[in-house]
């Protein structure tokens, strides 16, 4: 799972790079298309690229070596999900559930992946 996770978040944070517009509009609506935005877009796309190559090279490692990056990177997506609580009411109506749905599930599978890594009895 941790693999998958990662090789995901390396795909999210490509896209953030070449085309922000399209990962932040779903999150921001039409102010995904003005320079902050997009900038902001691609800071966020460099993080999770980071975060999931990070990520992969650890696990080609080990499972203790991995751990942490698979933890940490849940814990941003949590705080993805905070940040969008916080400004939910300004959020677009047809996407902010989605969002919301998306970071805090990223999270828990992040850190659920992170805490059954190297354990012998979870289920692969």
């Amino acid at each position: 799972m941790a693999q998958g996770i990662a090789w995901g978040r390396v795909a999210i944070g490509a896209t953030a790079l070449v085309a922000p517009s399209a990962l932040s509009r779903p999150w921001v609506g039409d102010s995904a298309a003005t320079t902050p935005v997009k900038l902001l877009a691609r800071t966020l796309g460099g993080r999770d690229l980071a975060l999931g190559i990070g990520t992969l090279r650890a696990l080609s490692r080990s499972d203790d070596e991995a751990r942490p990056w698979v933890a940490l990177a849940g814990v941003s997506d949590a705080v993805d999900a905070l940040a969008t609580v916080v400004a939910f009411a300004w959020l677009p109506r047809r996407t902010r559930w989605v969002v919301l749905g998306a970071s805090l599930g990223a999270a828990i599978a992040s850190i659920r992946a992170a805490t059954e890594l190297d354990d012998p009895v979870a289920p692969t």
